[in-house]
């Protein structure tokens, strides 16, 4: 009696010392925002048309004060097919984070119910040698593995990381397509200027051709003159199907963007309009700025730190796993003085209960190099947050001396083009009056061209490099605020298919911030 009672006190104390340890030991390393290199300011923060103010970039496209673009921008965010799939993953990373809050709880539960017919060998020793006879059982068994060295809660550590680079992958597809949006909208009306362009000097040079014929047709020029004239007017007008067919294709890229079949999508542009304007002076804020901002620099800071607690998940292989296993049935029979109908009778209960260890020693080899294994990934999702970090800084510097520095040929072009204009005007009319030959003018009007295409194209890429700017910066993601990841049509489609739960509510999926200290305990979602 007094030997059950200290087995029973000792198990009681076992027990207690096992919870005790089990909410506060965890193997494996913390995770520490990764050092990375970051220059004090950009290269061309001294520049009049640079301001190192800081700016949230919420809606960076408004610079342009286009309501056309910003109708674009909003259907993409509507309708773009790449964000609503970044979308479902956040969904998926959820229900992973749900696996791994389930494994903190008793990992092994089963209910049992057989009804059987036997027949024994009449030498055997059981139930006194009976033949036939039917048994049945109802019952359960669990078996949970304590979570003594945190090895579930570093797994949950990890899912909940995993969540948040979900989140930041979906903020990052969100500035990509602000950010694509932008450059087709921009391009489309670059090449609309250009074939305007080329269309205006196709008019020109059909005005030459007519003089040129006239005059031949007069007998004061050669037909020389006229040859030249149709030659320099088939090479301009060659160049407006190569323009007509990029402006398709962009017009076809920008569709998918949208979401859509290749359409004309004469709704939303309109007609053709002015390549959009740049403001007079850009805010970039400092580079440190680019570490809370850039979503792709957040998740790669999450993927290290869910690869970080996966060390702690191997290395607690390292180490005895304790387990609490135990069922409880009821059992009856026909043998002898029992009866099936005793099944639910409290004297016909059977069950056992007790810890138990498993201790994987022979398999430390293996178990030592999976944690090297994990380590060493975790040492690159570290090098790749710090090249993140420099490639962000690049991408800055790039775009402002693209945006700068186009700005200053657009200057240059104007004057060139003012020029060349004025060139073919006096051509023409020297040429008209016989003061001057036919070469004169062929020269006036190609140059004249190329002038005009060049600086449509000047100006068109200084939006787009403005827009590349704001796209390094990590501008755009916060449009997403307030909304849902999963637009309701695909949660409806999703729900009648699988019983989500809670889990498509916007506060079931929505990634907590992670400096607030999280329970060590959660309840599982069922």
């Amino acid at each position: 009696m007094r030997r059950e009672m200290r087995s029973g006190r000792f198990s009681r104390l076992f027990l207690a010392v096992l919870f005790l340890v089990a909410g506060c030991v965890k193997v494996g390393p913390n995770f520490a925002k990764p050092e990375a290199a970051v220059a004090p300011n950009w290269l061309e923060a001294g520049d009049k048309q640079v301001s190192t103010a800081s700016e949230d970039y919420k809606d960076w496209w408004r610079v342009f004060n286009d309501p056309t673009l910003d109708r674009l921008i909003a259907a993409a965010y509507r309708q773009n097919l790449t964000l609503r799939l970044a979308g479902v993953r956040v969904l998926r990373a959820r229900a992973q984070l749900g696996i791994a809050i389930g494994e903190v709880y008793p990992q092994s539960q089963q209910a049992l119910g057989s009804v059987i017919k036997e027949r024994l060998s009449e030498r055997s020793a059981t139930a006194g040698g009976a033949g036939n006879f039917w048994q049945s059982t109802l019952g359960l068994t669990a078996s949970w593995e304590i979570d003594f060295w945190g090895k579930f809660r570093r797994a949950v550590e990890s899912a909940d990381a995993s969540l948040l680079a979900a989140a930041a992958d979906y903020d990052n597809a969100l500035v990509a397509l602000t950010a694509d949006v932008g450059s087709s909208y921009v391009l489309i009306r670059t090449l609309e200027n250009r074939l305007n362009i080329a269309r205006r000097n196709v008019d020109i040079q059909q005005e030459s051709l007519q003089i040129a014929t006239a005059r031949f047709e007069g007998g004061t020029t050669s037909q020389r003159d006229v040859e030249q004239a149709r030659t320099v007017l088939a090479s301009t007008q060659a160049t407006i199907p190569t323009l007509e067919s990029q402006l398709r294709q962009t017009k076809n890229a920008l569709c998918v963007l949208l979401g859509l079949p290749p359409e004309q999508l004469t709704d939303l542009l309109g007609r053709a309009a002015a390549i959009p304007a740049p403001p007079p002076q850009v805010a970039v804020g400092i580079p440190a700025d680019l570490l809370r901002r850039r979503p792709d620099i957040q998740s790669a800071e999450y993927q290290a730190a869910a690869q970080c607690a996966q060390i702690g998940v191997a290395k607690a292989s390292l180490y005895p796993a304790f387990s609490l296993t135990g069922n409880f049935s009821f059992q009856a029979s026909d043998i002898g003085t029992f009866a099936l109908g005793d099944m639910f009778q409290w004297r016909s209960r059977s069950g056992s209960f007790g810890p138990s260890f498993q201790w994987n020693i022979l398999n430390y080899g293996q178990i030592t190099n999976l944690v090297r294994v994990q380590d060493a990934r975790f040492q690159e999702l570290l090098i790749t947050y710090q090249n993140a970090v420099l490639k962000a800084q690049q991408e800055v510097e790039d775009g402002l001396i693209a945006f700068l520095k186009s700005q200053e040929r657009a200057g240059f072009l104007m004057q060139s083009t003012a020029a060349a204009q004025r060139s073919v005007d006096l051509a023409i009319l020297q040429y008209r009056e016989g003061i001057t030959d036919f070469t004169t003018v062929l020269t006036a009007e190609r140059e004249l061209l190329t002038q005009q295409d060049n600086l449509a194209t000047t100006l068109g890429e200084i939006s787009r490099n403005l827009v590349a700017v704001y796209r390094a910066l990590g501008g755009g993601w916060q449009l997403r605020e307030g909304d849902d990841f999963v637009p309701d049509s695909i949660k409806k489609a999703m729900a009648g298919r699988t019983n989500w739960g809670k889990l498509l509510a916007p506060a079931a999926h929505t990634p907590p911030p992670p400096e607030p200290p999280r329970p060590l305990i959660r309840l599982p979602d069922w």
